[in-house]
This record gives structure tokens, sequence and C-alpha cells, in this order.
């Protein structure tokens, strides 16, 4: 079986049309609805509006809110502002609440107040802290709708604080790649598949170079008067590899949704498109597999994107390479087609154990080319660049009719370019929580979408996905009361870290946003003792601090963190620093509840 490029006929690459080509990347005027860059942090210090306080151990504010807020009131009435007491901080300090901001010399006033009292350990201000992931410079980010527009964009910016793609590995099987500046830091080597030299175009078969070099098609040159017209070389999968990772804030070009993760051209498309067998090889190699006459692959993927496709049923040998990679660990991420057909009629998009992706345009509704049906997992972001290039997805890509001129970036629209939205996505994932299984990125995907703003008639799978809410973002799975303990004891000594683990399974989706953590360490001297908790994914978050003031025994108590942004199901740790030598310990216990 042949797999044919182009979408004119009833095959498809599943990319249709182009737009204007952008020779320089220029910054052009935001259109409608792009949103103002994210602030930075200020640079200067904003006013204070409460302090923390920390008292010694053994003194009464430390132990009674009442004499906390005497205390506070008595220091107000000395630096001539009037304070009160807000709550007690899990690490036992006050808050304080200055009555408004404070200028810089105010707040200082009244901090020496306190710092003059010898029974305050510590006071500090109670700053704000700010998202460190902003909107991207990269000069042609505003044509990048897909990403940002409240209306039908993949909400991208609300997922880049969980996660960038970094060390995730995308596997693009498609027509190789041409060189460009806005993705050369991020692809690794891969190779190609392409067995027929005709087709290859390269003047070889298979090898490991795979550099695309133009898959240009003259009149009827493929046999059976096909194509039925001169097509100039598509650079199809470098537009690809764009949308999925492209380098962000380098004051260029576009930016990537995982634009931290790396690339990986698998070449298995090239003039008059490409065979079922070297598909079936590019799957295996790309997810780890053994191809014979193939060095082994030094990267096997965490994501494979597939932006291809052909009339019928699906083989039993490009499923047996699908299931094959996904049991090797690998989600698969297929175009919809583009024949606005009923996707079940296509292959691969119609196999089982893949995410099948139909293509949205800017206002919400299925593309008027998009396949539907039943077998659609999911929409993304497709374009529509009949009604105008703006309305396209952007990405990069090279100028040249047939072999490579120069590197550009032009619009495309197509389920080509919906289903690296969603490769993207998952690339995420697999960086927020890299024990995670490809049938819990499809799922988290499918139940974490939004109802599409437009219409679509025949199906849209569940919806179109929402990066933010996938990563986490939202309110975060609901509670189930399961409880997770492990009670093997673990030695903290002298100026040492240790762990101690949970293994979680079978809750499925992100954590709760009040996750109990229950903890019992004996330990004499506990504030020698920092405390954190950290999730499958590797993000950590304190549960106690050092206190040189805490002289008291054991930390025995329950604390409550929000882990709406990290799935639930992976080996969490209990992380216990000693900074101090002299007291000792361990971890008795600690238990989960989800």
């Amino acid at each position: 079986m042949r797999i044919s490029l182009l979408a004119a006929t009833a095959t498809a690459l599943l990319c249709t049309g182009t737009a204007t080509s952008v020779a320089a990347p220029t910054a052009p005027d935001a259109p409608a609805g792009a949103p103002a860059a994210a602030p930075a942090a200020p640079v200067a210090e904003a006013p204070v509006e409460r302090l923390i306080v920390g008292y010694k151990s053994m003194t009464t504010e430390a132990k009674s809110d009442a004499a906390a807020a005497k205390d506070a009131k008595a220091k107000g009435a000395k630096a001539g502002e009037a304070l009160e007491f807000d709550r007690r901080i899990g690490t036992g300090a006050a808050l304080v609440d200055l009555g408004g901001e404070l200028g810089k010399k105010d707040s200082q006033d009244v901090m020496a107040a306190f710092e003059a009292d010898p029974d305050v350990a510590y006071v500090v201000p109670d700053r704000r802290m700010y998202a460190t992931a902003v909107t991207p410079n990269d000069t042609e980010y505003n044509r990048q709708w897909d990403l940002f527009e409240t209306t039908a964009g993949m909400r991208v910016p609300g997922a880049w604080d969980k996660a960038t793609g970094t060390g995730v590995k995308v596997a693009v099987i498609d027509t190789g790649y041409v060189t460009h500046s806005d993705l050369s830091s991020k692809m690794v080597a891969g190779y190609d598949f392409i067995s027929d030299s005709f087709v290859a175009n390269d003047g070889g078969g298979r090898d490991s170079n795979a550099a695309d070099p133009g898959d240009w098609m003259l009149q009827g040159e493929c046999g059976n008067n096909y194509p039925e017209r001169d097509y100039d070389s598509s650079w199809h999968g470098t537009h690809v590899a764009g949308t999925i990772a492209a380098a962000a804030n380098n004051s260029k070009g576009i930016a990537g949704i995982a634009y931290n993760a790396t690339v990986q051209p698998v070449r298995v498309l090239g003039k008059c498109g490409g065979t079922t067998a070297d598909i079936m090889d590019g799957i295996t190699w790309a997810s780890g597999g053994t191809v014979a006459g193939v060095p082994s692959n030094p990267n096997p993927a965490d994501v494979i994107n597939m932006s291809l496709g052909g009339s019928g049923a699906c083989d039993a040998g490009t499923q047996s390479a699908i299931t094959a990679a996904v049991n090797r660990g690998t989600s698969v991420v297929v175009a919809a087609g583009n024949s606005n057909a009923n996707a079940a009629n296509f292959n691969p998009a119609n196999c089982n154990n893949v995410i099948t992706v139909a293509a949205s345009d800017r206002e919400g509704n299925r593309a008027s080319y998009s396949n539907y049906g039943t077998v659609v997992d999911i929409t993304a972001p497709g374009g529509e660049t009949a009604v105008s290039s703006a309305n396209g997805i952007w990405s990069t890509l090279n100028s040249g009719s047939r072999g490579p001129v120069s590197e550009n970036y032009e619009a495309y629209q197509g389920t080509s370019m919906a289903a690296p939205h969603v490769a993207g996505l998952a690339a995420l994932m697999y960086q927020a929580n890299p024990s995670i299984t490809p049938a819990q990125v499809e799922s988290a995907i499918k139940s974490n979408a939004r109802t599409l703003p437009g219409t679509c008639s025949g199906g849209c799978g569940a919806g179109l996905a929402d990066a933010a809410a996938t990563l986490g973002a939202g309110t975060g799975g609901t509670p189930t009361g399961k409880v997770f303990t492990n009670s093997a004891d673990v030695n903290v000594l002298d100026n040492t870290t240790v762990t101690s683990s949970i293994p979680v399974s079978g809750v499925g989706g992100y954590a709760p946003a009040a996750l109990k953590i229950d903890v019992d360490i004996r330990h004499t001297y506990r504030g020698d003792l920092k405390v954190e908790i950290v999730a499958p994914s590797g993000a950590s978050a304190l549960l106690k601090d050092f206190s040189t003031s805490d002289s008291a025994d054991n930390v025995i108590t329950t604390y409550t963190v929000d882990a709406s942004s990290v799935l639930a199901d992976g080996t969490w740790k209990l992380r216990v620093t000693d900074n101090y030598s002299g007291d000792t310990g361990y971890i008795a216990s600690w238990s989960l509840t989800f």
C-alpha cells in the first residue's frame, strides 16, 4: 500500500494550501484578541502590606494568637501604624497585617520595632511572587492565535508554568527536515526510511540522513495520471516540527508548544508519498524497536506525530507497529484526514491505540476540510487559509519550490497542523510526569477538553484540546479518599537529606487541590528539619522549613498542599533534610490521601 502526499487526492499528507510566505521574521501588528505581553516581575520593591513574624519557641506570642495580636498592636503604636494580627502560618509564625500598603521607610520602621524585641526570631516582608513564564518574544508569536486566543486557541501559555517539554523526545514521521535556525537547536539525528530511490529524491534509498531534499512532483510522474498537476515541495515535516518544538524567546519566528523538547525527523514520505512498509519501520524504530539493517535508535520517542494518511481500513501491519510502539510507552498522535469525510475510513486515523485529531478553525468550528466521526478523539487548531492567511497555522518552512533555498515561515491549514498541537501537548505532559502512560496521556487530554466554541457536525471527539486545563491549571482531580502509606523507618542523621517513597497507582488524572499529607517524624529539636513533598513529575512543595528557634521534638502533623498541577499516579517522595549536628531521628511513617 502506498500512502500519498497531497490533500487533493483521496489520500493525504493532511495539510491543505499555503499562504503568503514570510521571508524575514518581522514583527507584525497584533491580531485582534492577541494578549499583551505578561508583565515581568517588578524591578523596584513593591509596597509591603503584611509581615511574617517568627517568635522564639518558648515565648507567649509563639503559642497564643491573642498574645501575638496584642504584640502587633503594641509594635504598631510604637511605629505610628495600625497593625493587626491576621493568622498563624503553618510554620508557627504570625502573619501581621500593616493596615494598608506601606512604603519602604515606613515598613522598615515597623520591622525595626519587631527586630528590637528579643522574643522575635525573625521578621520578613510577605512578598508577592510572580510567574516566571511570560509571553515569548518571538517575532511571529502574535500570529499564533492557535496557541493563545480566547475563542479557539489551545490555551498553551497557561501550561508553560507547568512544563515546556524539557527532556521529552518527539519523533515526527513525515518528509524529513530542512535546516531552519528556529529549529536547529531542537533537532536530534533521525533516519531516512524511504526504500525507493525515486521516492526518496535524494539519490539513494535508506540511510541515516533524514534531510528533506524536497518532495516536488511533475504532473503524472507518479503513475495513473497522478498528480493531476505540478506540485512544489511542501517542506511538510519541518512545518509540523516547528509547531511542536520551535525555539521560544529567541527574538525570532514562532514558539513551539513544547519548545524545550527535542524533535527527531523520521523520513517516510517523499516524491509520490510513502509506503506502508516504510511507515511501519519508521514507527518501530522511532519508538525504540529493532529494524533489520538499521542501527538502533539512541533517542526513542516519548511521542510520535504522524500527519499522514490514506484511505481504507487500518491494516494489520500498521496496527501491529502502533501497538508495539504504545507498549514501549510511546504515545502515537495521528491526523484525522482532510476529506470532510468519516475518519473511520482512513488509515492510520482509524487504528487502535492512537490519538486521532480533527482540525478546528479560528472561530472554533470543525474546519470545512476536516474528517470527523467516532474514531476522532480530540480536536485542535488546524486553521483555514482559504479565508485568510492570518487564519492559518504559522510555522517553520523553506522558500524553495524544489530544493531548499532559504528558511521562512508560512501558514498552512489541515489536520496535519492540528495533530502536532496535540503531540506538543503530550510532550508537556511527559515532562510533568515522566512515568505517565500513553493511555493516561489520551485520557487526560480528552477529559480536560473544552466544548468547541463553534459547530461540529459528524463528531469531533471530546472537544477542543485545552493545554492549561490538561496540565492542571484548573481545580485538579476529584478527591477519591484513597490513602497510600509508608510505615518503614528511615533514619535522619545529622546534616543529611533522606527520602521515603510511596508508589501511587489507580487514582488516575491529576492530584486534588487539597492533597493531605500525614507526617510522623521522630526527631529531637525539630527546628533542624526541612520537610518537602516531591511529586512524580519532580515538582516539590515545602511543608516545613528550618527554624533556629523551634526546639520542640517531633513533626507529627497533617499538611495540605495544592497538588492540582501534577498527575497523581507515580512515585511520591517525602524529602527530609537535617542541617545541624547534635540531634537525630527517623521518619516513622507518612501517608497521602487523594
